[in-house]
Parts: C-alpha cells; structure tokens; sequence
C-alpha cells in the first residue's frame, strides 16, 4: 500500500517482515505474504497493529526536531551553534512550508493517526478476546488522542479524520479546534474507562496515564474543575510518588521510577534500537534510541585538559539555555540547578592541560555570573561567565560555551560515539500532576488548594534544610509564578512551547528574554506553516490553505 501524495502516507502490513522495535510488547511482526486485511484480522495481526500505534512517538520524543519544535523559540532555550533547523528557534523568513523537519513530522503524525484509526475500525471484528479487545481499543484511542493533540497545536484546525485511509486522497478539510478537542475528550474517556490501573508490559498506557493525559487536556481547554480532579486522582488513587531528590530522576539506573507515569521507552539493545522510516515507498532504517543525550552540550572536547568521553557525552551543541532559564534558579537553596545544569569539567587528557593541571583538576568552570578578570587571570582553568557567554542585553556572544543541561546525559553508552541512548522519555511525571491542580485551582480561585500543591513541588525541589525557604504564598501566585516554575522543573522535557502558547504568554514571553528571537516573532506564530508539499498536492487548494503568517 502506497503512502498518499497528498495528505499522508500510510503503511500498509507494517512495512517490514520485521520491524525492529524495543523492549517486551512492542514487537511487530509481520508473516510476509499475508495482505493487510488477512493478517489483521488474525488475534496476532491486530495485536501488531495495537504495538505499531506506540512507535511513532519515538519520532518525536528524544529527537533533535522534536525537540527543537518545542523547546527552542521560547523563553528558555535557543539556538547553539550545532542547531540544524535554526529557523524553528528564530522565527525568521526561512519559518515556511518548505520547512523538512515540520513537513516531516505531519507526515509522521498523519501516519500514526491513520494506524490508531485502523486499529479502531478493525478491531470490532477481530478475534481478540472480549476481555482484551476494549482494553487495546482503549490503548489506541489514548494514542489516537495523544496524535490528535500534536496535530491541533501545532498546526491549529487543518485535517481531521477518524477513520481509516486506504487509498490516495487528494482533497482535505480545515476542521474547528473544538471538533479535535471533542475527540480527545470522547477518546480519553474511553481509556479511563476500559485501560487496567496496571501492567505487565511496561510502557504500555494504562488508567492513570490516561486520567493525567485527560487531565493536561482539561487544563488545555479550560476545564479547570475537571483538569484539578483528574490530576488529583493520579496523585491519591494510585502508587505514585515524587522521587525525594530531583537529581535522582535522571540516574540512569532510575529511569523506571515511582514518579513516572508515562515514557516512551527505549532500549540499550543496538540491534534491536532502531528506528523505521518509509520516506516515498522506500525502506530504510536508522539508528534510534533517545538522542536528547547530544544536543544540550556544549563543545567542551575542544577546550584545554578536556576531551570528549563517556561521561561527559558527545557535545553537538544544538540548543543551548537563555540567561533567563538560568536566572530562574535560586542555586542556594533549590537543588534542581545543579541536577540539571553542568557547570564543572574536570580534566581528562593531560596532553593539551595547561601547565600545572593535573588529571582530575578542574579544567572548566561555567557560571551564571560575572567574574571579573583579575580573578579569571589568577586561574589556570577556563572560566566561561555571564560575560563570555552572554551580551549586556543577554543576547548570546557565543553557542559553544555555555552552561550545559545534563539531566539527559547517558553514560550507560558503549562509546563515546555512540548516539543511541538507552534512557526512557518521561512524557508525564507526577510533579505535572500537582502543578496542574495548582494552576487548575488557581484559575479557579481556591488558591490556598493551589499553594499547598504549588509547595509540594517546591519542597521536593529544596536543598536540605530549605525547605520551608522553598515555599510561596497564596499572594506570590500567578501564571508568570507557575510558568517559571514549569521551566525549573520540566526544562528540555518537550512541554515548553506548549506552555506558552496555551496560556497566551509565547510571544510576552520569548520578547521578553530570548534576544534571539524577539525581534522575529508574531502573534501567528503560535502555529507553524502547513507543508508546502501538501498544500501543492490537495486539489481543493480555495479551501485546504496555508497557516495565517507564512507563505
């Protein structure tokens, strides 16, 4: 079955006599030979059909474009000099159709939502058991929900459609933001209703992952009261726990910890860790696994006493951190800071050390603050401050030396040029939950509820001993307070872009603190352009047309 030329592409078997994939369920096998129609209407078909559902997240999750379209061009993140797709980060003229990583992901979307759509028309009819069958079709319409929403934020009211694509189609719909809404809601519900409160299999969606998913979704529209209950479910009615250190949550022997409540998992497996691409009909495969281990480094192998190892991680300098994400940390008492940025380098090769370094010493030392020179002079390491790194108007001098995120680090990788990381992408922690009822009961003026949830985030985060110093009044609490606090807690973890535009504050907010981009960007940024290429292929062209802004 030919991927379509106008709207989407979609596969027919599952592309392959084997689709690699990773860990337990996620196991798609293909009896090459078979048509689409017999194998899935085999128990073992539709149960391949089900796992299919889940692989296109890691198109998106642990990506480089992904997290380019949803961390960069805000106020935390912007372009390193590595970044690959500046004008996602910029929002300059180059911002278009003609885009390839935006054009990559519509179809990718697309394809998944068809999957999810032929799950859910075919599996009425197949042989599953009648205990399991609502449970899969609950798996693939929280899936198709999940697809949907990236669909409708990103690219606003275009296609929608919930039935399965066969053939080539050639005209397409523009489609009110509140019908996709309506779907989510009707198929989320579906999945609190019928998904098991746990599994065996880990990385499948179950109850509560669904109930927090609902519960971002209320948030996303407004339903505050619904939004607050759903989050407050996941935190009382099930074995979920804030991990009591922060740091600890990216161990990477602590990767499948209380407080997750759902990931796209991934393995260390190389055979196995690969990622499927069916680009215009033609089969290739790539190597997966998470990669966000690259792209928040800086260049530190190319400074005195260093070079690049295991630990330290291959430094592609993608994105790198505004001012104002770091500024946003109080470091004396909020432990997070240090959990997620690197701010020292130790020496590793003593060939290139500068005289009396020694293997171990500090080679690199990168801070948030202005250190004057007499004191840089007086060191035999590099110090890479505000000043270096930073202009008066904290516009970037610089996108190689800068302070680095390591909270996706991976050393758990064979070598040092391995790109293939074995680390699980959270996708919803626990701490979500409690912001969300603090910002749900916020809007809705309970704010002695909101505080106390607010503060529990807080605390978690507080050195010890800060506790008590860590937390807010109800008074200090508005949506710049819950925003801020969004940013230490979830930066580099793919909601950042999300946040801002759905409180209204993208634009407010990257003109305020990312110099980069606050000249460029418009209120119509809040959409990205349709692919040219599909607008070129639709024939209804008066009616399927490109987002307000762009060409």
């Amino acid at each position: 079955m030919k991927k379509s030329t106008a709207l989407y592409k979609i596969m027919g078997l599952l592309l392959l006599s084997t689709i690699f994939s990773c860990e337990s369920f996620l196991e798609e096998d293909n009896k090459t030979g078979l048509t689409a129609d017999a194998y899935y209407a085999t128990a073992e078909g539709m149960e391949a059909l089900v796992n299919s559902c889940y692989t296109p997240m890691r198109f998106w999750y642990g990506k480089e474009n992904g997290i380019a379209l949803t961390e960069t061009g805000t106020d935390i993140f912007t372009r390193g000099n590595g970044m690959e797709n500046p004008p996602v980060a910029l929002y300059n003229s180059d911002l278009q159709g003609a885009n390839a990583p935006i054009g990559f992901y519509w179809t990718r979307l697309y394809s998944a939502l068809n999957t999810t759509n032929s799950v859910i028309g075919r599996i009425g009819d197949s042989p599953l058991s009648s205990t399991l069958k609502p449970i899969r079709e609950a798996e693939a319409r929280f899936l198709r929900a999940f697809y949907l929403w990236h669909i409708v934020e990103t690219w606003g009211g275009v296609h929608f459609t919930t039935t399965e694509v066969t053939a080539i189609e050639s005209t397409a719909n523009k489609t009110p933001i509140e019908t996709f809404y309506a779907q989510i809601f009707e198929d989320l519900d579906f999945a609190v209703n019928n998904l098991p409160a746990t599994t065996s299999d880990y990385g499948r969606v179950i109850k509560p992952s669904a109930e927090a998913f609902l519960a971002r979704m209320h948030l996303y529209r407004g339903n505050n009261a619904e939004a607050a209950r759903l989050a407050k479910n996941v935190i009382n009615d099930y074995n979920y726990s804030l991990v009591a250190n922060y740091a600890d949550l990216w161990n990477i022997n602590n990767v499948r910890n209380s407080e997750v409540v759902w990931l796209v998992n991934f393995t260390a497996d190389l055979v196995l860790n690969r990622e499927l691409e069916n680009p215009d009909g033609d089969i290739l495969l790539r190597d997966g696994g998470n990669n966000s281990h690259l792209f928040f480094l800086m260049t530190y192998d190319q400074m005195p006493g260093m070079l690049r190892d295991i630990n330290n991680g291959r430094p592609f300098a993608r994105f790198m951190p505004t001012a104002h994400l770091l500024d946003l940390f109080d470091e004396t008492k909020d432990a997070r800071f240090n959990a997620t940025f690197q701010t020292v380098w130790y020496a590793n090769n003593s060939k290139n050390a500068p005289a009396g370094m020694n293997l171990g010493d500090t080679a690199i030392f990168v801070t948030k603050k202005i250190i004057p020179q007499s004191v840089k002079n007086e060191k035999n390491y590099n110090i890479i401050d505000r000043s270096r790194t930073y202009g008066p108007n904290d516009a970037p001098l610089v996108r190689d030396r800068y302070m680095s995120l390591k909270k996706f680090l991976d050393p758990s990788r064979l070598t040092i040029s391995q790109q293939q990381g074995k680390r699980d992408a959270f996708v919803i922690r626990l701490a979500e939950m409690f912001l969300i009822v603090a910002e749900a009961e916020m809007n809705l003026g309970n704010m002695g509820e909101a505080v106390n949830h607010f503060n529990a985030v807080r605390r978690r985060a507080a050195l010890p001993g800060f506790e008590e110093a860590m937390e807010i009044s109800a008074a200090e609490l508005d949506i710049d307070m819950i925003l801020d606090e969004r940013a230490r807690e979830f930066a580099g973890e793919q909601q950042r872009w999300f946040d801002l535009k759905r409180t209204g504050k993208l634009v407010e907010r990257v003109q305020a603190w990312n110099p980069d981009a606050a000249a460029n960007i418009r209120p119509y940024h809040v959409l990205r352009p349709i692919p040219q290429s599909q607008l070129d292929a639709v024939t209804n062209k008066n009616e399927f047309t490109q987002n307000e802004g762009y060409n």
